[in-house]
């Protein structure tokens, strides 16, 4: 089985291909650069130099979120063209998952992913490795970091937070969570396309056409315009 995975629900892209138990190649960055015009030639470059063809794949992989929802957007639309054109089965997997799996495997605690949502908001969820498969202990979910701290703290055991987003919350869990807190390396922080590939590899297939992104929450543009037709409504009632 030949997978494709595609991740751009974030700064970092990265697709990867993987046979088998066999990772044939991975492509990452972790750039502010605009996903869309990159992310199909980072595929067609990194088949080419794997010599794979599309009818050699067997399964797309897709990143749905949470995460940027400009980017969360660009990778599923990719995934579902890809998957629908070749006719094989398309797998999502939480953009959090992916962000656990890729620095967590051998860690004896939990595990605290992020990424940040503004405004001391953080997406965040809880996983753990039980004889080698990444379970989920609590949902993706969208919360203050200062409301999550004193939650994983009630863990009484120690957390590893990743997450390229980590700097801008980490005062938060050193002074709440203490020595509980572990911090994984800046050479961890990146979700590996690879990781990905594996924790979809052996799902099962969804249906493509009704397959949406994870956004948690709407669009800030959607949300301010939702607001603004409901006071305008609600003016007009007056």
């Amino acid at each position: 089985m030949t997978v494709l995975s595609i991740d751009t629900s974030n700064y970092t892209l990265g697709v990867a291909l993987l046979d088998g138990d066999y990772v044939k190649g991975e492509y990452i960055t972790n750039l502010k650069k605009n996903h869309s015009v990159r992310v199909m030639p980072a595929i067609e470059q990194l088949m080419k130099d794997c010599d794979i063809k599309p009818a050699d794949l067997s399964k797309i992989v897709v990143a749905k979120g949470p995460g940027s929802y400009t980017g969360v957007r660009i990778g599923v639309t990719i995934a579902k063209t890809l998957a629908w054109t070749l006719n094989i089965p398309l797998v999502g997997v939480s953009s959090l998952e992916v962000c656990a799996a890729t620095a967590g495997r051998y860690f004896e605690g939990v595990i605290s992913p992020l990424f940040d949502a503004r405004r001391g908001q953080i997406y965040t969820g809880l996983y753990q490795f039980d004889n080698g498969h990444l379970h989920t202990l609590q949902e993706d979910q969208l919360l203050l970091s200062a409301d999550w701290a004193p939650k994983l703290k009630e863990q009484e055991r120690k957390i590893l937070f990743i997450g390229n987003d980590l700097p801008i919350h980490r005062s938060i869990f050193e002074e709440v969570l203490g020595d509980q807190a572990v911090f994984a390396e800046i050479t961890e922080q990146n979700p590996r396309p690879s990781e990905l590939a594996l924790i979809g590899r052996d799902k099962e297939g969804e249906d493509i056409h009704t397959f949406v992104p994870n956004y948690i929450r709407l669009a800030e543009a959607e949300t301010n315009w939702l607001k603004a037709n409901k006071e305008k409504k609600e003016i007009n009632h007056d």
